[in-house]
Formats: C-alpha cells, sequence, structure tokens
C-alpha cells in the first residue's frame, strides 16, 4: 500500500498521469495490434482518441494489407499531440468494441473488408456507430472499407459515411491514370499534388443525398474524372470521410497518399490542418509488411 503523507492528493494525481502516459505509449509501440484503448478518465484532457479499425488481409499479398497500414498511419498522426490512436484487428476478439466506439472513440478508422457490411451485421455494433456519429465523432473509410456487396448495405452506410462503392453494380478497375485534386481550398488537400498512381479505382461510386458531399480527388477512368476521396458533412453536425484508394500497400510509399488519409482523419476530428500540409515522413521500416 503506497502512502502518501501530507500532500497524497497531488501525488496520486501525478502518479495517475504517469500510468496514464505509459498506457498510451504502450498502445502506439510498433507492432501493437493488440486491443489496448486507454479508458476515458485517464486520457489527457482534451485529446482525440482515435479507433484504427482493421482485418486480417483477404487478398493477395502486398494488397489489402490493413494491419500494416493502419500502422503507417498511426506513425502519421503521432506528431499531433492531441491525438491518441489505438489500432484493433477486428478479427481477434474485442469485447468492449461497441462500449468504445459509443462512448469513448472521437473517431473511427475502416480500413477492412466491406465497411458497409462490417458496420450493419452486428445490431449492436451499428447502434455503437450511430451514438459515435451523433456525439459528432468521424467516419472515415479507406478502399474495401467504404464497400460492400450486397444491395440492402447501401442506405445506411450512405447515412454513415457520404459516399460508397456497393451494390450488385459497383465497378472497380486496376490501371495506372492521372489523379487530381479538386476543391483545393479544402483543408484536406492542403499540401496535396497531382500524381499519376496504380491503383485498384472504385468508380461510379454512390453518394448521400442528405448532407453536404465536397469531392476533393478525382481520377481519370475511361476518359471520365471519377470522385475516388470526398468529404461529407452529416446533417447530424459530425463529419465523415472516404478514399476508394489504398488497395496496394505500395501506395503508402506516396506522400500524397498518407497526407490525404492522415488529414481527412483530423478533418473528421474538427482539428486544424497545417496550410502547407501535415509532415508525414516515415521510413523503410515503416512499409514493411507485418
Amino acid at each position: 500500500m503506497w502512502q502518501f503523507g501530507k500532500h497524497g492528493w497531488a501525488l496520486r494525481r501525478a502518479v495517475k498521469a504517469v500510468l496514464a502516459l505509459m498506457a498510451i505509449a504502450a498502445v502506439a509501440l510498433p507492432g501493437n495490434c493488440s486491443v489496448a484503448a486507454v479508458p476515458a478518465d485517464t486520457q489527457p484532457s482534451g485529446s482525440k482518441l482515435v479507433l484504427l479499425l482493421g482485418a486480417n488481409r483477404d487478398h493477395p499479398p502486398g494488397t489489402h494489407e490493413y494491419m500494416s497500414g493502419l500502422h503507417i498511419l498511426a506513425k502519421c498522426l503521432a506528431p499531433v499531440g492531441s491525438v491518441k490512436t489505438t489500432i484493433v484487428n477486428v478479427d481477434q476478439p474485442w469485447p468492449d468494441g461497441n462500449r468504445l466506439i459509443a462512448e469513448e472513440a472521437d473517431a473511427i478508422v475502416l480500413y477492412l473488408g466491406e465497411g458497409g457490411r462490417w458496420m450493419q451485421t452486428d445490431p449492436q455494433r451499428l447502434a455503437a456507430i450511430r451514438k459515435l456519429a451523433a456525439r459528432g465523432g468521424g467516419i472515415v473509410g479507406l478502399h474495401w472499407g467504404i464497400g460492400a456487396k450486397d444491395d440492402k448495405y447501401v442506405p445506411g452506410h450512405l447515412e454513415l459515411m457520404g459516399g460508397m462503392h456497393g451494390g450488385s453494380d459497383r465497378k472497380y478497375v486496376v490501371t495506372t491514370t492521372q489523379v487530381t485534386i479538386v476543391n483545393r481550398e479544402h483543408p484536406i488537400n492542403a499540401g496535396l499534388r497531382q500524381l499519376r498512381l496504380h491503383d485498384e479505382y472504385y468508380y461510379q461510386l454512390k453518394f448521400a443525398a442528405r448532407g453536404k458531399v465536397t469531392p476533393l480527388v478525382q481520377a481519370d477512368i475511361d476518359g471520365k474524372p471519377e470522385t475516388i476521396a470526398w468529404a461529407f458533412e452529416r446533417p447530424d453536425g459530425g463529419r465523415s470521410f472516404g478514399f476508394g484508394g489504398m488497395h496496394f500497400h505500395d501506395n503508402w510509399q506516396q506522400e500524397v497518399c498518407r497526407r490525404l488519409v492522415a488529414q481527412g482523419v483530423l478533418w473528421t476530428l474538427k482539428l486544424p490542418i497545417p496550410k502547407d500540409g501535415l509532415p508525414v515522413a516515415i521510413g523503410p521500416e515503416d512499409l514493411k509488411i507485418r
């Protein structure tokens, strides 16, 4: 039993703060994909908790490397002191997941297979995500995280994400093409430039009829500009961001891609974005598949 003496209250607070910092550091350690959320009462005041939700790879090696990509995203967000990230593999047991989404998370990032289906197959999970949305929380979808095969998931996904690669009429193509930044004044586009990119492109996406959808990035597909990234100001006052790219793990090498994704997360958190773009430097070790 610790004895704190005359100034015990101050020492107890100090110890509590140290333990909280140790817990946050453990979550951010390279290679740590365990479920290790920081309780709300031990997070530093004013911090934002982002749950980075991935899954086991569901495509050939080098593609749909969800967990490896989320570790890179976590590193890109690490310099933002007010943002704390927890990486979760949803294919592993996560008994506290719905509560964390509903009550503690400030944003979630879906980088997993059929995000539209994953959000809606479990009624309790869907209720938790809707509670996050009602609190003004951010919702981000990357690549297959913005999609679903079955048409029945389209309305619910559009309500939360604003855009979708979904339903029986969904279209996609693997190609190298010109990627153009549109609506450059939008904060998410700070510091971005156009480039040629080899990726699997989802196109002719579906978009929500309610709320404000702002196209951010377009790709030239068959001579037509197709929106592949967007910002969504939801009717509930919250924000969502979607990007259909990042099929290939190698695309995390592209500074433009890393910056787009990281700044999309910050925007959904309603945090400021540097006018010249967020620094998103990584090293060769970060790109290794875990």
